[in-house]
Protein backbone atom coordinates (compact mmCIF):
# COMPACT_ATOMS: atom_id res chain seq x y z
CA UNK A 1 0.00 0.00 0.00
CA UNK A 2 1.07 3.50 -0.65
CA UNK A 3 1.19 5.95 2.67
CA UNK A 4 2.30 9.18 2.40
CA UNK A 5 3.64 10.37 6.07
CA UNK A 6 3.55 13.40 6.94
CA UNK A 7 5.08 15.95 9.46
CA UNK A 8 3.04 18.70 10.73
CA UNK A 9 5.69 20.33 12.76
CA UNK A 10 6.48 24.48 12.29
CA UNK A 11 8.38 24.90 14.95
CA UNK A 12 12.36 25.49 13.84
CA UNK A 13 13.14 27.33 17.63
CA UNK A 14 16.19 27.22 18.29
CA UNK A 15 16.74 25.01 15.93
CA UNK A 16 14.92 22.96 13.40
CA UNK A 17 14.34 18.63 14.36
CA UNK A 18 14.22 16.30 12.20
CA UNK A 19 11.23 14.21 12.48
CA UNK A 20 12.21 11.31 14.09
CA UNK A 21 9.20 9.29 15.29
CA UNK A 22 7.49 9.65 12.22
CA UNK A 23 10.64 7.97 11.01
CA UNK A 24 10.18 5.09 12.81
CA UNK A 25 7.20 4.64 11.65
CA UNK A 26 8.08 4.84 8.46
CA UNK A 27 10.65 2.04 8.76
CA UNK A 28 8.45 -0.20 10.20
CA UNK A 29 5.67 0.46 7.16
CA UNK A 30 8.97 -0.34 4.77
CA UNK A 31 10.01 -3.38 6.69
CA UNK A 32 6.24 -4.26 6.19
CA UNK A 33 6.29 -4.22 2.25
CA UNK A 34 4.56 -0.78 2.17
CA UNK A 35 5.81 2.00 0.18
CA UNK A 36 6.42 5.54 2.08
CA UNK A 37 7.08 8.88 1.15
CA UNK A 38 7.81 11.53 3.58
CA UNK A 39 6.73 15.04 3.27
CA UNK A 40 7.66 17.47 5.76
CA UNK A 41 5.51 21.00 6.20
CA UNK A 42 8.73 22.86 7.36
CA UNK A 43 10.79 21.88 4.69
CA UNK A 44 8.48 22.67 2.52
CA UNK A 45 8.33 26.21 3.45
CA UNK A 46 5.00 26.00 5.69
CA UNK A 47 3.53 25.94 2.45
CA UNK A 48 -0.39 24.42 1.74
CA UNK A 49 0.35 24.58 -1.91
CA UNK A 50 3.38 22.67 -2.05
CA UNK A 51 1.44 20.10 0.62
CA UNK A 52 -1.55 20.03 -1.98
CA UNK A 53 0.65 19.50 -5.12
CA UNK A 54 2.48 16.99 -3.67
CA UNK A 55 -0.57 14.68 -2.39
CA UNK A 56 -2.21 15.42 -5.78
CA UNK A 57 1.23 13.99 -7.33
CA UNK A 58 2.02 11.23 -4.88
CA UNK A 59 -1.44 9.83 -4.98
CA UNK A 60 -0.99 8.03 -1.50
CA UNK A 61 -3.51 5.57 -0.74
CA UNK A 62 -3.71 6.62 3.12
CA UNK A 63 -2.15 9.72 4.87
CA UNK A 64 -0.38 9.97 8.23
CA UNK A 65 0.17 13.15 10.50
CA UNK A 66 2.27 13.27 13.23
CA UNK A 67 2.10 15.57 15.59
CA UNK A 68 4.97 16.74 17.80
CA UNK A 69 3.62 19.69 20.32
CA UNK A 70 0.55 21.14 21.28
CA UNK A 71 2.02 24.02 21.91
CA UNK A 72 5.49 25.94 22.67
CA UNK A 73 4.82 25.84 26.36
CA UNK A 74 5.93 29.81 26.73
CA UNK A 75 3.37 31.43 28.50
CA UNK A 76 4.04 34.89 27.75
CA UNK A 77 4.93 34.17 23.53
CA UNK A 78 2.37 31.35 22.97
CA UNK A 79 2.38 29.93 20.12
CA UNK A 80 -0.70 26.95 18.94
CA UNK A 81 0.42 24.44 16.72
CA UNK A 82 -3.29 22.63 16.72
CA UNK A 83 -4.30 25.23 13.82
CA UNK A 84 -1.83 24.47 11.39
CA UNK A 85 -2.88 20.46 11.65
CA UNK A 86 -6.65 21.40 11.01
CA UNK A 87 -5.44 23.49 7.85
CA UNK A 88 -2.98 20.62 6.67
CA UNK A 89 -6.22 18.20 7.32
CA UNK A 90 -8.55 20.39 5.16
CA UNK A 91 -6.05 20.93 2.92
CA UNK A 92 -5.65 17.05 2.26
CA UNK A 93 -9.74 16.74 2.07
CA UNK A 94 -9.60 19.31 -0.50
CA UNK A 95 -7.44 17.06 -2.88
CA UNK A 96 -7.17 13.00 -1.93
CA UNK A 97 -10.48 11.39 -0.48
CA UNK A 98 -8.33 9.32 1.14
CA UNK A 99 -8.44 8.32 5.04
CA UNK A 100 -6.19 10.34 6.91
CA UNK A 101 -4.47 9.23 10.31
CA UNK A 102 -3.50 11.17 13.01
CA UNK A 103 -0.40 10.19 15.73
CA UNK A 104 2.81 11.23 17.45
CA UNK A 105 3.56 12.04 21.13
CA UNK A 106 1.31 15.46 20.66
CA UNK A 107 -1.30 13.81 19.70
CA UNK A 108 -1.25 11.63 22.53
CA UNK A 109 -1.39 13.46 25.01
CA UNK A 110 -5.06 14.82 24.13
CA UNK A 111 -6.50 12.69 21.21
CA UNK A 112 -9.82 13.17 21.52
CA UNK A 113 -10.06 16.61 21.58
CA UNK A 114 -7.28 16.93 18.65
CA UNK A 115 -9.51 14.36 16.48
CA UNK A 116 -12.99 16.40 16.61
CA UNK A 117 -11.16 19.59 16.11
CA UNK A 118 -8.58 18.99 13.10
CA UNK A 119 -11.33 16.75 11.31
CA UNK A 120 -9.40 13.58 10.38
CA UNK A 121 -10.62 10.10 10.11
CA UNK A 122 -9.21 8.33 12.61
CA UNK A 123 -5.95 8.43 15.52
CA UNK A 124 -3.54 6.40 17.03
CA UNK A 125 -2.74 7.00 20.34
CA UNK A 126 0.62 5.83 22.10
CA UNK A 127 3.17 4.06 20.16
CA UNK A 128 2.80 4.27 16.35
CA UNK A 129 4.99 1.44 14.88
CA UNK A 130 2.87 -1.41 15.12
CA UNK A 131 -0.22 -0.15 15.50
CA UNK A 132 0.17 1.84 12.09
CA UNK A 133 1.36 -1.35 10.53
CA UNK A 134 -1.55 -3.18 11.74
CA UNK A 135 -3.36 -0.01 10.60
CA UNK A 136 -2.49 -0.16 7.26
CA UNK A 137 -2.35 -3.94 6.90
CA UNK A 138 -6.18 -4.13 7.52
CA UNK A 139 -6.84 -0.95 5.10
CA UNK A 140 -4.76 -2.60 2.30
CA UNK A 141 -7.67 -5.20 2.67
CA UNK A 142 -10.40 -2.52 2.58
CA UNK A 143 -10.68 -3.34 6.63
CA UNK A 144 -11.11 -0.16 8.60
CA UNK A 145 -11.72 -0.11 12.62
CA UNK A 146 -15.30 0.98 13.80
CA UNK A 147 -13.69 3.24 16.51
CA UNK A 148 -11.63 6.52 14.85
CA UNK A 149 -9.19 6.10 18.24
CA UNK A 150 -7.05 3.21 17.84
CA UNK A 151 -4.64 2.61 21.16
CA UNK A 152 -1.78 0.88 20.25
CA UNK A 153 -1.92 -2.57 21.73
CA UNK A 154 1.98 -2.91 23.56
CA UNK A 155 4.78 -0.94 23.57
CA UNK A 156 8.07 -2.33 21.93
CA UNK A 157 11.17 -3.84 23.79
CA UNK A 158 14.03 -2.17 23.69
CA UNK A 159 15.55 -4.04 21.24
CA UNK A 160 12.48 -3.96 18.85
CA UNK A 161 12.61 0.49 18.70
CA UNK A 162 13.48 0.74 15.10
CA UNK A 163 16.65 2.80 13.82
CA UNK A 164 14.90 6.01 11.97
CA UNK A 165 14.21 5.78 8.51
CA UNK A 166 16.66 8.77 7.66
CA UNK A 167 15.65 10.61 4.49
CA UNK A 168 18.49 11.92 2.69
CA UNK A 169 16.17 15.37 1.10
CA UNK A 170 15.08 15.73 4.09
CA UNK A 171 18.23 15.63 6.64
CA UNK A 172 20.17 17.59 4.05
CA UNK A 173 17.56 20.43 4.97
CA UNK A 174 17.90 19.66 8.50
CA UNK A 175 21.57 19.63 9.00
CA UNK A 176 21.44 23.04 7.34
CA UNK A 177 20.36 24.46 10.43
CA UNK A 178 22.91 23.41 12.86
CA UNK A 179 24.22 20.13 11.18
CA UNK A 180 22.04 18.38 14.27
CA UNK A 181 21.16 15.17 14.04
CA UNK A 182 18.60 13.58 16.62
CA UNK A 183 18.81 9.82 17.89
CA UNK A 184 16.68 7.97 20.29
CA UNK A 185 18.74 5.19 22.71
CA UNK A 186 15.66 4.71 24.90
CA UNK A 187 12.04 4.46 26.19
CA UNK A 188 10.11 4.85 29.39
CA UNK A 189 11.14 7.45 32.14
CA UNK A 190 10.92 6.13 36.23
CA UNK A 191 10.42 9.64 37.36
CA UNK A 192 7.54 10.88 39.14
CA UNK A 193 7.83 14.85 37.66
CA UNK A 194 4.17 16.34 38.96
CA UNK A 195 4.05 17.82 35.00
CA UNK A 196 5.40 15.57 32.63
CA UNK A 197 3.59 13.32 30.31
CA UNK A 198 7.23 11.49 29.26
CA UNK A 199 5.80 8.30 31.78
CA UNK A 200 2.36 8.47 30.01
CA UNK A 201 3.52 8.29 26.73
CA UNK A 202 6.33 5.92 27.07
CA UNK A 203 5.58 3.65 30.24
CA UNK A 204 7.60 3.71 33.63
CA UNK A 205 9.90 1.34 32.57
CA UNK A 206 12.78 1.83 30.93
CA UNK A 207 13.42 0.05 27.61
CA UNK A 208 16.95 0.36 26.14
CA UNK A 209 17.66 -0.41 22.31
CA UNK A 210 20.51 -2.45 21.74
CA UNK A 211 23.50 -0.13 22.55
CA UNK A 212 25.22 -1.92 19.01
CA UNK A 213 22.22 -0.31 16.94
CA UNK A 214 22.59 2.96 18.55
CA UNK A 215 26.12 3.47 17.49
CA UNK A 216 25.51 2.09 14.45
CA UNK A 217 23.21 4.90 13.62
CA UNK A 218 25.87 7.89 14.39
CA UNK A 219 27.40 5.92 12.21
CA UNK A 220 25.07 6.09 9.54
CA UNK A 221 24.55 9.58 10.51
CA UNK A 222 28.46 10.82 10.46
CA UNK A 223 29.43 8.52 7.88
CA UNK A 224 26.49 8.80 4.93
CA UNK A 225 24.75 11.73 5.97
CA UNK A 226 27.78 14.30 6.94
CA UNK A 227 26.15 15.17 10.66
CA UNK A 228 28.56 17.00 12.72
CA UNK A 229 26.75 16.81 15.96
CA UNK A 230 24.43 14.65 17.48
CA UNK A 231 21.63 14.97 20.07
CA UNK A 232 19.88 12.23 22.26
CA UNK A 233 16.18 12.82 22.45
CA UNK A 234 16.16 10.50 25.37
CA UNK A 235 13.88 11.94 27.62
CA UNK A 236 16.95 11.66 30.45
CA UNK A 237 19.77 10.16 29.06
CA UNK A 238 21.68 9.29 32.54
CA UNK A 239 19.18 6.51 33.79
CA UNK A 240 19.28 5.46 36.61
CA UNK A 241 19.54 1.60 35.45
CA UNK A 242 22.59 2.34 33.63
CA UNK A 243 21.77 1.82 30.41
CA UNK A 244 23.33 4.92 28.94
CA UNK A 245 26.90 3.32 29.77
CA UNK A 246 25.89 0.97 27.82
CA UNK A 247 25.36 3.03 25.40
CA UNK A 248 28.38 5.12 25.62
CA UNK A 249 31.24 2.28 26.64
CA UNK A 250 30.28 1.06 22.62
CA UNK A 251 30.68 4.19 21.64
CA UNK A 252 34.40 4.41 22.97
CA UNK A 253 34.18 0.82 21.45
CA UNK A 254 33.82 1.77 18.26
CA UNK A 255 35.85 4.95 18.71
CA UNK A 256 33.36 7.57 17.93
CA UNK A 257 34.13 11.07 18.72
CA UNK A 258 31.50 12.84 17.35
CA UNK A 259 30.41 16.28 19.08
CA UNK A 260 26.90 15.02 21.36
CA UNK A 261 24.50 16.60 23.82
CA UNK A 262 21.77 15.05 25.98
CA UNK A 263 19.56 15.74 28.33
CA UNK A 264 20.75 14.98 32.17
CA UNK A 265 19.12 14.39 35.54
CA UNK A 266 21.86 16.69 37.75
CA UNK A 267 22.63 13.77 40.08
CA UNK A 268 23.96 10.33 40.04
CA UNK A 269 27.16 11.33 38.11
CA UNK A 270 30.92 11.44 38.92
CA UNK A 271 34.11 12.49 37.58
CA UNK A 272 34.95 9.06 35.97
CA UNK A 273 31.79 8.70 33.91
CA UNK A 274 31.84 12.47 32.12
CA UNK A 275 35.21 11.68 31.48
CA UNK A 276 34.09 8.64 29.50
CA UNK A 277 31.55 10.21 28.07
CA UNK A 278 33.60 12.99 26.91
CA UNK A 279 35.83 10.99 25.34
CA UNK A 280 33.07 10.06 23.09
CA UNK A 281 32.42 13.56 21.79
CA UNK A 282 30.32 15.03 24.58
CA UNK A 283 30.34 18.72 24.38
CA UNK A 284 27.47 19.97 25.89
CA UNK A 285 25.03 18.71 28.36
CA UNK A 286 21.39 20.46 29.39
CA UNK A 287 19.74 19.79 33.04
CA UNK A 288 16.07 19.75 33.65
CA UNK A 289 16.09 21.12 37.41
CA UNK A 290 12.80 22.57 36.49
CA UNK A 291 13.36 24.20 39.71
CA UNK A 292 15.49 26.44 41.51
CA UNK A 293 13.93 26.20 45.66
CA UNK A 294 14.27 22.84 46.98
CA UNK A 295 10.58 23.29 48.33
CA UNK A 296 10.05 23.85 44.32
CA UNK A 297 11.90 20.74 43.43
CA UNK A 298 10.48 18.82 45.91
CA UNK A 299 6.51 19.76 45.05
CA UNK A 300 7.41 19.16 41.20
CA UNK A 301 8.45 15.62 42.29
CA UNK A 302 12.24 15.73 41.59
CA UNK A 303 14.41 13.35 43.57
CA UNK A 304 17.38 16.21 44.20
CA UNK A 305 18.42 18.98 46.00
CA UNK A 306 19.35 22.35 44.09
CA UNK A 307 23.11 21.60 45.99
CA UNK A 308 23.49 18.94 43.40
CA UNK A 309 22.57 20.98 40.64
CA UNK A 310 25.50 23.12 41.73
CA UNK A 311 27.66 20.36 42.34
CA UNK A 312 26.82 18.42 38.76
CA UNK A 313 27.20 21.48 37.32
CA UNK A 314 30.48 21.87 38.80
CA UNK A 315 31.22 18.78 37.76
CA UNK A 316 31.11 19.26 33.99
CA UNK A 317 32.59 22.49 34.20
CA UNK A 318 36.12 20.94 35.53
CA UNK A 319 35.52 18.43 32.34
CA UNK A 320 35.07 21.87 29.93
CA UNK A 321 31.44 20.32 29.20
CA UNK A 322 29.01 23.42 28.42
CA UNK A 323 25.89 23.05 30.70
CA UNK A 324 22.42 24.53 29.84
CA UNK A 325 19.48 24.82 32.64
CA UNK A 326 16.25 25.21 32.96
CA UNK A 327 14.08 26.76 35.22
CA UNK A 328 9.90 27.53 36.06
CA UNK A 329 8.70 29.87 38.60
CA UNK A 330 5.20 29.45 40.02
CA UNK A 331 5.72 25.63 41.16
CA UNK A 332 3.24 24.56 43.57
CA UNK A 333 3.95 26.12 47.26
CA UNK A 334 6.21 28.52 46.23
CA UNK A 335 5.68 32.08 48.02
CA UNK A 336 7.50 35.02 47.27
CA UNK A 337 10.90 33.94 49.41
CA UNK A 338 11.68 31.23 47.65
CA UNK A 339 11.08 33.11 44.29
CA UNK A 340 13.29 35.21 45.45
CA UNK A 341 15.61 32.43 46.87
CA UNK A 342 15.12 30.15 43.10
CA UNK A 343 16.43 33.81 41.23
CA UNK A 344 19.72 33.79 43.35
CA UNK A 345 20.28 30.19 43.27
CA UNK A 346 20.10 31.11 39.70
CA UNK A 347 22.54 33.92 39.28
CA UNK A 348 25.04 32.10 41.07
CA UNK A 349 25.55 28.74 38.91
CA UNK A 350 28.79 29.31 37.53
CA UNK A 351 29.73 29.43 33.65
CA UNK A 352 26.26 27.93 32.53
CA UNK A 353 23.14 29.18 30.82
CA UNK A 354 20.31 29.45 32.42
CA UNK A 355 16.75 29.72 30.49
CA UNK A 356 13.57 30.52 33.03
CA UNK A 357 10.19 29.89 31.95
CA UNK A 358 6.90 31.92 33.72
CA UNK A 359 4.52 29.04 34.32
CA UNK A 360 4.08 25.02 34.01
CA UNK A 361 1.68 23.77 31.21
CA UNK A 362 -1.14 22.25 32.63
CA UNK A 363 -1.82 18.40 30.91
CA UNK A 364 -4.20 15.59 31.41
CA UNK A 365 -3.65 12.61 32.87
CA UNK A 366 -0.81 14.46 35.00
CA UNK A 367 -0.89 14.98 39.05
CA UNK A 368 -0.86 18.79 38.29
CA UNK A 369 -3.27 18.46 36.26
CA UNK A 370 -5.37 17.08 39.66
CA UNK A 371 -3.56 19.88 41.98
CA UNK A 372 -4.82 22.52 39.39
CA UNK A 373 -8.39 21.12 39.40
CA UNK A 374 -8.46 20.82 43.46
CA UNK A 375 -6.79 24.75 43.51
CA UNK A 376 -9.81 25.83 40.70
CA UNK A 377 -7.27 26.90 38.47
CA UNK A 378 -8.81 24.80 35.67
CA UNK A 379 -12.57 23.41 36.13
CA UNK A 380 -13.83 19.87 35.29
CA UNK A 381 -13.79 19.15 31.39
CA UNK A 382 -11.95 22.25 30.50
CA UNK A 383 -10.30 22.11 27.14
CA UNK A 384 -6.68 22.09 27.47
CA UNK A 385 -6.48 22.70 23.92
CA UNK A 386 -6.80 26.06 24.96
CA UNK A 387 -3.52 26.40 26.82
CA UNK A 388 -3.83 26.18 30.87
CA UNK A 389 -0.78 27.22 32.86
CA UNK A 390 -0.24 26.84 36.46
CA UNK A 391 0.78 29.86 38.53
CA UNK A 392 0.89 28.69 42.84
CA UNK A 393 -2.62 30.58 44.07
CA UNK A 394 -1.12 33.97 45.84
CA UNK A 395 1.01 34.79 43.74
CA UNK A 396 0.55 37.61 40.87
CA UNK A 397 1.45 37.38 37.08
CA UNK A 398 2.13 40.57 36.99
CA UNK A 399 4.41 40.50 40.02
CA UNK A 400 6.07 37.73 38.78
CA UNK A 401 6.51 38.59 35.51
CA UNK A 402 8.27 41.92 36.43
CA UNK A 403 10.33 40.37 39.37
CA UNK A 404 11.79 37.98 37.00
CA UNK A 405 11.82 40.56 33.96
CA UNK A 406 14.13 42.80 36.59
CA UNK A 407 15.88 39.70 38.16
CA UNK A 408 17.28 38.50 34.86
CA UNK A 409 17.54 41.84 32.48
CA UNK A 410 20.89 42.31 31.34
CA UNK A 411 22.43 39.12 32.27
CA UNK A 412 23.00 37.85 28.96
CA UNK A 413 23.48 33.86 30.20
CA UNK A 414 20.25 34.10 32.15
CA UNK A 415 17.51 34.06 29.27
CA UNK A 416 14.05 35.03 30.15
CA UNK A 417 11.93 35.22 28.38
CA UNK A 418 13.04 31.77 27.20
CA UNK A 419 12.82 32.58 23.85
CA UNK A 420 14.50 35.86 23.65
CA UNK A 421 17.26 35.00 21.93
CA UNK A 422 16.19 31.84 19.34
CA UNK A 423 16.76 34.49 16.28
CA UNK A 424 19.92 35.45 17.14
CA UNK A 425 20.89 31.15 17.69
CA UNK A 426 19.16 30.58 14.27
CA UNK A 427 21.35 33.52 12.55
CA UNK A 428 24.46 31.64 13.44
CA UNK A 429 23.35 28.54 12.43
CA UNK A 430 22.86 30.16 9.20
CA UNK A 431 26.90 31.20 9.34
CA UNK A 432 27.69 27.51 9.55
CA UNK A 433 28.08 26.91 13.68
CA UNK A 434 27.36 23.47 14.40
CA UNK A 435 24.93 22.68 17.20
CA UNK A 436 22.41 23.92 19.87
CA UNK A 437 24.69 27.53 20.31
CA UNK A 438 23.51 27.96 23.94
CA UNK A 439 26.67 27.56 25.22
CA UNK A 440 28.06 30.60 23.18
CA UNK A 441 25.97 32.72 25.95
CA UNK A 442 28.56 31.61 28.59
CA UNK A 443 30.90 34.27 29.56
CA UNK A 444 34.19 33.83 27.42
CA UNK A 445 32.70 31.19 25.33
CA UNK A 446 31.75 33.27 22.61
CA UNK A 447 34.88 34.60 21.40
CA UNK A 448 36.48 30.96 22.10
CA UNK A 449 33.90 29.45 19.78
CA UNK A 450 34.71 32.39 16.90
CA UNK A 451 38.22 31.45 16.96
CA UNK A 452 37.63 27.72 16.48
CA UNK A 453 35.18 28.35 13.45
CA UNK A 454 37.10 30.60 12.39
CA UNK A 455 40.27 28.30 11.97
CA UNK A 456 37.76 25.15 10.47
CA UNK A 457 36.58 26.83 7.75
Amino acid sequence: MKVLLISSNISATPYSVYPLGLSMVAKFLVLAGHQVELFDFLESNCSLEVLGEKVKYARPELIGISIRNIDNVNFLNEQRYISIVKDIVAKIKKVSPRPVVLGGSGFSIMPREILEEVGADYGIIGEGEVAMVDFVNNAAKDIYPKERLINASHRLAGGRIPSAHYDQRLMDFYLKSGNVASLQTKRGCGHRCVYCTYPLLEGTNIRPRNPKDVVGDIEVLVNEHKAKYIFFTDSVFNDDEGYYLDVVSQMKARKINTPWCAFFKPDGLDSETILLMKQTGLKAAEMGADAASDIALKQLGKGFLFEDVIRTNELFNSHGVATAHYFMFGCPGERKETIYQGIENIKNLKKTVSFIFMGIRILPGTKLYDLALKQKIISDGQNLLDSAYYITPGIDKRWLEQTLTDAFSGIRHCVFPPDALDNSLQFLHKLGYSGSLWNMLIPGAAKRNRKKHAESR
